[in-house]
């Protein structure tokens, strides 16, 4: 695509920032997977590989799933952030796929907290 103008640059922009907004708009939940050394030497990779498997087999639309670097809880890695709307994040610590399953099936599913693998807790 070659673009001729900036004027078709700024449509192009805006016809972007539109679709993510609208895909944004969309989110009923986010799921942050700690995805610096410490977590992918623990496992984050599976984790992540689990989550995403089982969002598809529970047909799950409007949930994001990102990673990131370093948390700073090397010891509690791989760590998993879930933030649903109007809720505080909550992140859980010593997360296999096995817990990642599962923290799909109860957290992001149902809305309910597994408080014994929450290493912290936003506030409201």
């Amino acid at each position: 695509m070659v673009i001729k103008s900036l004027e078709e640059l700024q449509r192009i922009k805006e016809a972007q920032l539109e679709a993510i907004r609208l895909r944004e708009a969309d989110q009923k939940a986010k799921i942050v997977v700690g995805m610096g050394t410490c977590g992918i030497a623990a496992g984050a990779r599976e984790v992540m590989s689990a989550i995403l498997d089982e969002l598809g087999k529970r047909r799950l639309t409007g949930v994001a799933v990102t990673q990131t670097g370093c948390i700073g809880l090397c010891a509690q890695e791989p760590l998993v952030d879930v933030i649903l709307p109007g809720k505080p994040r909550v992140t859980y610590g010593k997360v296999d796929a096995s817990k990642a399953r599962q923290i799909v099936a109860q957290h992001i599913v149902n809305g309910i907290v597994i408080s014994e693998w929450v290493v912290n807790r936003g506030e409201e």
